[in-house]
């Protein structure tokens, strides 16, 4: 895989920072991208800043991306935002976050990031979902969540049919109570009615490795694969 490059959003902690030593241990160039994020002393390591909701974005990652590397082989769009609370407490700041992040960003980076590898024939887009937008829990209403993740799912698939013949997968990852510094690590120790069949939570380096095999899986295109310890097959 030497010689290749990935974008990665959301890149500075948690699953984001653990994709971006997966891909440069595969020996990938990477550009990492946050809202706040330290610049890398790692030649073949780009960090970027800015909010992915803001569509100027979109062409700062993949100008910087095409200025350092000369090229874009993968995009990973793996920043997500997420607020759980009752469908009728949400408040318009509350959906133009959600919304901005999971949808708005991933749209404009990932048309960018398409349109420079169909002149190349050839690319890879991956897209981090949730299985709560399939899984719906009583205990926990997220339907911001389940209308934003739900629409990555779907925009996987349709992507994955329109751009097959130009040789670019489009494949997403579906995680489900992964254990990241976002959260108090006891707040994984007994997760209660939300327990997984597998009996614990995921952890990064799960979600890093199922990105991975698709990356090497190049039959693989429009598959959602949940990395959830069995959640999604309880329902």
């Amino acid at each position: 895989m030497a010689g290749k490059v990935a974008i990665i959003t959301g890149g500075s902690r948690g699953i984001g920072a653990g994709l971006v030593a997966g891909y440069r241990e595969q020996g990938w160039a990477v550009v990492a991208t946050a809202r706040t994020i330290k610049p890398s002393q790692d030649p073949d390591l780009l960090t970027v800043a800015g909010d992915i909701a803001d569509p100027a974005a979109a062409g700062r990652i993949t100008g910087g991306a095409l200025e350092r590397f000369g090229r874009i082989d993968t995009l990973v769009n793996n920043a997500g935002a997420c607020i759980c609370k009752p469908f009728t407490d949400y408040t318009p700041a509350d959906y133009a976050t959600v919304a901005g992040v999971n949808l708005t960003g991933f749209f404009w980076l990932t048309q960018r990031a398409i349109a420079e590898m169909a002149t190349r024939y050839g690319g890879h887009v991956v897209n981090v979902t949730a299985t709560l937008a399939e899984a719906a829990h009583s205990g926990t209403p997220a339907v911001l969540a389940a209308l934003t993740k739900g629409g990555l799912a779907a925009a996987t698939r349709s992507l994955a049919i329109e751009y097959a013949s130009r040789g670019i997968r489009v494949n997403a990852v579906s995680p489900g109570i992964i254990a990241t510094p976002v959260h108090p690590a006891d707040s994984y120790e007994h997760p209660g009615s939300q327990l997984v069949p597998l009996g614990r939570a995921g952890q990064v380096n799960d979600v890093v490795d199922a990105v991975l095999f698709l990356e090497s899986s190049p039959y693989i295109t429009g598959e959602i694969l949940h990395i959830d310890g069995g959640q999604i097959a309880g329902h």
